[in-house]
């Protein structure tokens, strides 16, 4: 039985073997790396323990696919559009291998004392049989990725004659000695991972036939075959295999388990991963509170823009754009908070307009979205997540004013709206976007009937909040044209719908309408 480390995961504990003949002594047996992996999974499921840490939303889909291709053994290609956790996942894997794996000391393709592949730890076996040293690498160091891209050979993979180590040890070139191992090789008895398989040239994929199929790999110019043991896992976009390249036939077929990968089903999900990824320093998490409302409407720009007509769905919308959509609103307010000389603030629905930038690198435009612009087109999904957040949270206005429309008789309803829509006949709100918290509360507060119309709906809100959930009431209503709204140098005008629009003041998501 091999002794877990509870200290530095670089530095192997004392209580180890040191030598071939210890190693024996101990009761070691060699397994292969997917046998590894197997046993390791099996004990993890009948604990009851997660297969992955802070992955959501594929309990049900992803992860019982990946758990089945581990049982059988199989190489793995984890198919999905961009920002689905491919590559987390595949790192996270490496959580199933042993946390200590015995080397025969000094090989460079981590050889099995007990099984070597290499000439060197052959000859250091012959050499001193059972005094052999033994070296322990730890399961961290057994994880080799790769990014393809076109300039990735097969030197770089496989390996390739090295003319240095041949003059350095005085070897002919046909000594295999004078090898260099390339990273497959090197990944012997690891997880080894390629990310963008398709952007891989096809004439370097078909290096890997034969490592798929049969386990080995064959050197350039030597009569050389390493029977190696890796679990390989690969990660494609499908977009890729029209974009930028394909993967091969042949070498699809060789990829025992493809594993479809997807975005966040649900809201609270998304929210839930944008929470955990969030990297938000100390200072302006006691400096800047979120409400609940704004990490929904964060989540729900990327919705729109996985639906938008601008907006390329092939090429998918990562969940970094939640996330850095969500920090550049933060440090929107904590920026306000800063210069208005505040120690706490909350973030408002205005602070939402700062995160243009941080959507307009995330997403890939059509035809239609170029012609827009991509600041009009940010502009317009988040316009579009207040409507349809509005819409879910309170009565849809329009249908407010027809029931309050209806013919006299008894079959009317109130217009919960009447009472906010009416003061901007005569009146404008106007709020600057470095208003202090206590002026910013004190202005939405003057519109008469808002703060009722909140309460009613959502009673449990508190002070800090509350102000924040009244903006938004105003900007649902200029979105579903109730009310008017322009922006003017940092400050968000709201006033009769009327009187923007022949004033020519009136926002242009709105003015589109």
């Amino acid at each position: 039985m091999i002794p877990s480390s509870t200290g530095d995961v670089n530095a192997a504990p004392a209580s180890l073997p040191s030598t071939l003949g210890d190693l024996k002594k101990s009761g070691y047996r060699p397994r292969s790396v997917k046998e590894e992996l197997r046993a390791n999974l099996i004990t993890r499921i009948r604990t009851k323990q997660p297969l992955f840490e802070g992955i959501h939303g594929y309990e049900h889909t992803v992860v019982p696919a990946l758990e089945r291709a581990i049982l059988a053994g199989h190489s793995i290609n984890l198919l999905g559009l961009r920002g689905q956790a491919k590559t987390r996942m595949a790192r996270s894997l490496v959580q199933l291998l042993d946390e200590w794996m015995p080397v025969v000391a000094g090989s460079e393709v981590n050889d099995d004392p007990l099984a070597p592949i290499s000439r060197y730890a052959k000859d250091q076996l012959d050499i001193h049989g059972d005094n052999t040293p033994i070296a322990w690498v730890h399961r961290n160091d057994r994880y080799t990725e790769k990014l393809a891209t076109p300039d990735v050979t097969v030197a770089d993979l496989i390996g390739d004659s090295d003319p240095i180590k041949a003059a350095n040890l005085k070897l002919d070139y046909s000594d295999e000695r004078v090898i260099h191992f390339g990273l497959v090789p090197r990944s012997h008895r690891g997880i080894f991972v390629i990310n963008e398989l398709p952007d891989l040239q096809p004439r370097i994929q078909v290096a890997l036939f034969n490592i798929l199929q049969e386990g080995d790999v064959q050197i350039r110019g030597f009569k050389l075959r390493l029977p190696l043991d890796i679990q390989f896992v690969f990660t494609a976009n499908p977009e890729d295999y029209t974009n930028r390249g394909a993967i091969i036939t042949p070498l699809k077929d060789r990829i025992q388990s493809q594993i479809l990968t997807h975005y966040p089903p649900t809201i609270e999900l998304g929210m839930r991963i944008t929470a955990q990824e969030l990297r938000s320093p100390q200072d302006q998490v006691r400096r800047v509170r979120v409400p609940d409302l704004i990490r929904v409407l964060v989540e729900r720009i990327a919705l729109e823009a996985r639906e938008s007509d601008y907006v390329d769905r092939k090429s998918g919308v990562s969940a970094r754009l939640t996330i850095s959509a969500l920090e550049s609103a933060i440090s929107a307010a904590e920026l306000r908070a800063l210069r208005t000389g505040e120690e706490r603030t909350t973030v408002r629905i205005a602070d939402l307009f700062a995160v243009g930038p941080a959507i307009n690198g995330k997403i890939e435009l059509v035809y239609e979205g170029e012609q827009e612009g991509a600041e009009k087109v940010a502009r317009h999904l988040l316009s579009q997540a207040l409507r349809n957040v509005f819409l879910e949270l309170f009565p849809d206005p329009e249908k407010a004013r027809r029931r309050a429309k209806a013919d006299g008789k008894g079959r009317t309803a109130p217009d919960p709206y009447a009472g906010v829509v009416a003061h901007f006949d005569d009146h404008a709100v106007e709020l600057p976007q470095d208003a202090p918290d206590a002026v910013y509360t004190r202005m939405v507060q003057e519109v008469p009937g808002l703060e009722d119309l909140v309460r009613s709906r959502h009673a449990y809100l508190d002070a800090a909040e509350l102000p924040v959930w009244m903006e938004f009431v105003l900007h649902g209503l200029a979105e579903l044209s109730r009310v008017g709204r322009a922006d003017l140098d940092g400050v968000t005008r709201f006033s009769d719908l009327m009187g923007s629009v022949f004033s020519g003041e009136e926002d242009g998501e709105a003015g589109d309408r």
